[in-house]
């Protein structure tokens, strides 16, 4: 039985084929798809009403309009540091009341 680790990276390493099909790539519609159904909460969070858009930019280096699993990973990276971020600045005030 995998560890609760093993099982979030197979979690990772299925849904990127899952989203990018037979291209091995995502697109800017999949990625749009990406963001609205499975990051749907973290955006609704966010102040910056384009942070959408940013992201989208910011992963696309070769603007190429193509995101391969390393970026998608990248992309799952930099958006957990950030929800930790906030969680431990949430639990610093939290501490502080």
């Amino acid at each position: 039985m995998p560890s609760q680790m093993e099982h979030t990276m197979e979690t990772m390493m299925f849904m990127f084929p899952k989203l990018a099909g037979d291209k091995c790539y995502l697109t800017k519609e999949n990625l749009r798809v990406l963001m609205e159904k499975e990051l749907l909460g973290f955006l609704e969070n966010q102040k910056d009403p384009l942070a959408r858009d940013k992201i989208r930019q910011d992963l696309d280096q070769c603007q190429d309009g193509k995101m391969g699993f390393q970026t998608f990973l990248l992309l799952i990276d930099g958006l957990t540091i950030t929800c930790n971020d906030s969680f431990v600045i949430h639990m610093k005030q939290k501490g502080k009341e």
